[in-house]
Parts: structure tokens; C-alpha cells; sequence
């Protein structure tokens, strides 16, 4: 630890380095499946000793005041807990990436903390490993390189990563369905120029090569995309797309998903074709209006013009950005018709 700083921040340091190697280090054990889990509970602990290292160098007390008293707890004062650091690191940086990349982890440390989740572990592994590379940029700007772990960790033996969807998760455990559902909201909510940046979202090809200029050559070298000039970043996204194109399956999109025709249409034969007289007309019993009636009192999705219109119940309906639209589940299709079937529930729409 580094000498000539006060004894708080010291404390702080070895706390926080000391996490953020047993993050690590639980992560890269082939035999631990609460993986991303451990990883995430003991980075957002390494974080929150970093900032109030950062903060005592600072003179400042990162304690929570009542009255302008700290407040104590056990005869201990009460730290800031990592949301309350960022604010206070942050200020109004709403959108820097490292800090919309640690918001990321601070819901989903609560929901994986008593739960086991290796379903999602190879989707998050982009935002895992921009957390780590994250915490030596912080840490040099702030203490110095000599104080990175970026000397104690070495590339890490691996098998490939699995490559199962967030959507096979839920197949293959339900009870990650909230999870899930967090980790598509918080996604969508973000701009696209936060999405793609290395600071929130680390991603990489890992290409194999048959061998080096010298003999002497690392065997894996690290280089930063946005170091490279054009030349180099035109030749490496022509790398890129040849291994999408020959290895990967292009997805087809909105593949599944139903327009809210297509839903009206299936419910409305689901119900055998009833026909109901309203204001002196017969129609269909489930119409386009029956479904927008639906969708409100369900709170499947916001209203026309909201602000933010992704905020969707993904299981149910997906905003589709391009077309300014929304589209449907067959979830959705399944579960008008049986709340449609009961008189009583159809009868309340139009109460």
C-alpha cells in the first residue's frame, strides 16, 4: 500500500484491492457455479472501498448526516453506499459510461445476492469484465498505476463461452425471469453511444493465429480499438464481419413476435368467433379496441407518445424502435385468451 497517505485511505485500499482480487479469483474457479454472482457482490464491495479512499484523500467524511450529525450505527458510522458515491464522483456525468456500467451492477447485485444465476453469466460478461477494466482506470487516475491490479492477473484459461441467449435462461430457470427482465430494461434504456462504448460494455475477438513476428512475442497481446488508426480499424471490422458472417447465425428479427392485428385475429378465433352487440351493432366480440383496452388495464406497455416507450413487460411486448411500434408475445396471444374466456374480466374493460 502506498506509503505518506492517511491511515483511512490506506484501510480503504487494501479492503477494496483485496475484493477485487477475490472477485476475480471466485470467477475464474472452473468448479464455482455462483460465478457472475460472487464476482459482482464482492467488485460492487471494491468499488465502494475505492470511492471512499478517493473521498478520504479528498478531506471528505463519506458518511450519511441527520441534522448535520453523522449518523452512527452500532457505534460505527454509516459509509456512503456505492449509488451515493457515484452521485458525489459523478456529479452530473448522468451518462459517463463507467458510472452507467457500475448502475448496472447495483440492482443486479441485490437480486443475484440469495440466488444462484449461472444461466446468465455469458450474456453479462461484457459488462463483468468493463467492471474490472474500469476499476484500474479509476484506481491509476486517482493513486497511480503502481496500485492497478492489472500486474497481479494474468488471461485466464477458458473454454468457450457459452452461447445461450437470456431467453434460454428463463427455459432453463424461471425464477430468473426478474433478472432477465432488469438486465433488457436497464439495456434499452441507455443511448446506443453508451451501449457500444468498452467503458460500459468490454467486447472483443479473439482470433487465433498461427504465429507471431518473433519468437519473443507475448502470446496474447491486448490492443485498444479506439487507439488504431483508420486504416487498422477498417481491417479489423472486416475481420469482424468475416467471422460474424461464417460463424455466426444471423438472427432474424422480431422473429415470433405478433403485430396487434395478428393478436386480435388469433383471440378473437380462440373465443369461436362470438359476436356481441354494442350500441346497437353486432361486431367481434375481441376487436383492435378490446385490445388496446387490454393492454392499459394490464400495463403491457406505456401510452402513445411516453417518453420512454421500451419500458415494456418484455414478456408480453417489445417496442420495435426502427418502425415507432409495438409488438407481441404469443405469451401475450395465450393470456387474452384465457382472461378473455371469463365474462367477468372481458365485461371490465368496458365498465
Amino acid at each position: 500500500m502506498p506509503r505518506g497517505l492517511p491511515k483511512a485511505v490506506k484501510k480503504c485500499l487494501e479492503k477494496s484491492n483485496d475484493s477485487a482480487l477475490l472477485a476475480v479469483e471466485t470467477y475464474n474457479k472452473p468448479a464455482i457455479k455462483f460465478k457472475s454472482g460472487g464476482y459482482i457482490i464482492l467488485m460492487i464491495i471494491s468499488w465502494t472501498a475505492l470511492f471512499h479512499a478517493i473521498f478520504f484523500k479528498q478531506k471528505k467524511k463519506p458518511f450519511y448526516k441527520t441534522n448535520n450529525r453523522f449518523d452512527k450505527r452500532d457505534g460505527d458510522y454509516c459509509y456512503w453506499e456505492l449509488s451515493t458515491c457515484l452521485s458525489n464522483y459523478f456529479g452530473n456525468e448522468t451518462s459517463n459510461p463507467i458510472r452507467k456500467n457500475l448502475e448496472f451492477f447495483i440492482p443486479l447485485r441485490n437480486m443475484v445476492e440469495h440466488k444462484s444465476i449461472p444461466e446468465i453469466d455469458s450474456d453479462i460478461f461484457a459488462e463483468c469484465q468493463s467492471l474490472l477494466l474500469n476499476y484500474d482506470k479509476i484506481m491509476e487516475k486517482e493513486f497511480g498505476v503502481k496500485y492497478c491490479l492489472r500486474e497481479s492477473l494474468s488471461f485466464a484459461l477458458q473454454l468457450y463461452p457459452s452461447s445461450k441467449s437470456l431467453n434460454n435462461a428463463i427455459v432453463a430457470n424461471p425464477s430468473t425471469k426478474p433478472i432477465v427482465d432488469f438486465i433488457k430494461s436497464y439495456r434499452s434504456a441507455i443511448s446506443t453511444e453508451t451501449l457500444n462504448s468498452g467503458e460500459y460494455s468490454f467486447k472483443a475477438f479473439l482470433i487465433q493465429v498461427a504465429n507471431h513476428q518473433t519468437k519473443n512475442t507475448l502470446p496474447i497481446q491486448f490492443v485498444a480499438y479506439d487507439k488504431l488508426d483508420e486504416g487498422q480499424k477498417t481491417n479489423v471490422n472486416r475481420v469482424a464481419a468475416l467471422v460474424k458472417n461464417r460463424f455466426v447465425q444471423v438472427a432474424v428479427t422480431n422473429k415470433d413476435l405478433l403485430k396487434p392485428g395478428v393478436v386480435v385475429d388469433k383471440v378473437q378465433t380462440a373465443l369461436g368467433d362470438l359476436k356481441i352487440t354494442r350500441n346497437g351493432k353486432e361486431k367481434d366480440k375481441f376487436t383492435m379496441d378490446t385490445h388496446t383496452r387490454c393492454w392499459k388495464k394490464y400495463e403491457v406497455r406505456p401510452n402513445n407518445q411516453a417518453a420512454n416507450p421500451e419500458l415494456t413487460k418484455s414478456e408480453y411486448c417489445v417496442y420495435d424502435q426502427p418502425n415507432s411500434t409495438y409488438l407481441y408475445t404469443e405469451d401475450w396471444a395465450d393470456y387474452l385468451i384465457e382472461e378473455m374466456a371469463k365474462e367477468e374480466e372481458y365485461n371490465s374493460l368496458y365498465e
